[in-house]
C-alpha cells in the first residue's frame, strides 16, 4: 500500500497537477491538505473517474482537509467533535487502516493567540492518537507546521524565536508519538533532511532552503511493514506548483 499527504496550497489552482501525479504515480492513499474549497466545489466527480473514492471537509477559501483511497473509505469523521470552526482534520479507515488528515495551524508568531490555538490543537490530536484502536493500524499524516528537530530546518539560526522550531511545538510533536507513533521518513532517513517545503521567494527550492513540516506518523506494527518514504521533489518542480511536495510511505499490507 502507498499512502502519501501533500498540501496543494489549493486544489482549484493545482487539479491539473493533482490529476497528473495521480494518473503517472496512482497511490492507494492520499491525504490533502489546504484544499481551499469547499464541499460543493471539491472534485467528487473527477477523482471517481480516475479511480479515487474521496472525502472533504472543506471551509471555503481557506484551511479544508481531504483523503482519496483506492481501496475504499469508510468511518470518516470530520472535525475534533468540538466547536473550532477551522476545517484541519479529517479521519477515515482505507484498506483497513485508520488514516488521518491534519493541517496544522500554522501558529503565526510566539505572542501571537493563534500559537496558543496550535498548541492546543496539537494536543486535542494527541488525545485522538492516544484513544485509538491499537488493534488498527494508522497513518497520521500531513502538514505539521513543525520541523521536528533541527536536522528537519535548512538553516536553525534563522528561526530563533519563531514558530515552527520553538520547543512547545517540538515537544507537542514527541508527545504525539509518545502514544506509540513513530515518524516514518526520519525512521528510515535517519540523516537526510528530506526537507518537504520550501518558500516561494528568493529561489529558495534551488538554493536548498526548505523545511521538512510534512510527516507521516505510523504506529510501531505499520512501521514493521514500512519499505520506503521519500519526498516526491519533482512536484515542487515546474509551472504553479504547490510549496509543498507529497510525502509518500509504502508499505507491504
Amino acid at each position: 500500500m502507498k499512502i502519501a499527504t501533500w498540501n496543494v496550497n489549493s486544489l482549484t489552482a493545482r487539479w491539473g497537477r493533482v490529476e497528473a501525479w495521480l494518473t503517472a504515480k496512482s497511490p492507494d492513499v492520499v491525504l490533502i491538505q489546504e484544499t481551499k474549497q469547499n464541499d460543493a466545489k471539491f472534485p467528487v466527480k473527477d477523482l471517481a473517474a480516475l479511480g479515487y473514492e474521496s472525502a472533504h471537509y472543506g471551509q471555503g477559501q481557506w484551511n479544508g482537509v481531504a483523503v482519496f483511497s483506492k481501496v475504499g473509505i469508510e468511518d470518516v469523521v470530520a472535525g475534533f467533535g468540538d466547536d473550532d470552526p477551522e476545517a484541519r482534520i479529517i479521519a477515515a479507515t482505507c484498506g483497513g487502516v485508520r488514516v488521518v488528515s491534519c493541517y496544522v495551524p500554522n501558529g503565526r508568531a510566539l505572542d501571537d493567540p493563534h500559537y496558543v490555538y496550535k498548541l492546543a490543537w496539537l494536543e486535542k490530536l494527541r488525545e485522538v492518537a492516544d484513544a485509538r484502536d491499537r488493534d488498527q493500524h494508522i497513518v497520521i499524516g500531513g502538514d505539521f507546521n513543525v520541523t521536528p528537530t533541527d536536522l528537519d530546518c535548512y538553516d536553525p539560526s534563522l528561526f530563533v524565536g519563531a514558530t515552527h522550531v520553538s520547543e512547545p511545538e517540538r515537544a507537542a510533536l514527541r508527545a504525539l508519538e509518545s502514544t506509540g507513533l513513530v515518524d516514518l521518513t526520519r525512521h528510515l532517513h535517519p540523516d537526510e533532511p528530506n526537507y518537504s517545503w520550501w518558500d516561494y521567494r528568493n529561489g529558495s527550492f534551488h538554493r536548498g532552503w526548505g523545511l521538512r513540516i510534512d510527516l507521516l506518523y505510523v504506529d510501531e506494527g505499520l512501521l514493521a511493514k514500512a519499505t520506503a518514504s521519500y519526498v516526491d521533489r519533482d512536484e515542487r518542480k515546474g509551472e504553479k506548483p504547490s510549496d509543498h511536495a507529497p510525502v509518500i510511505g509504502e508499505f507491504a499490507l
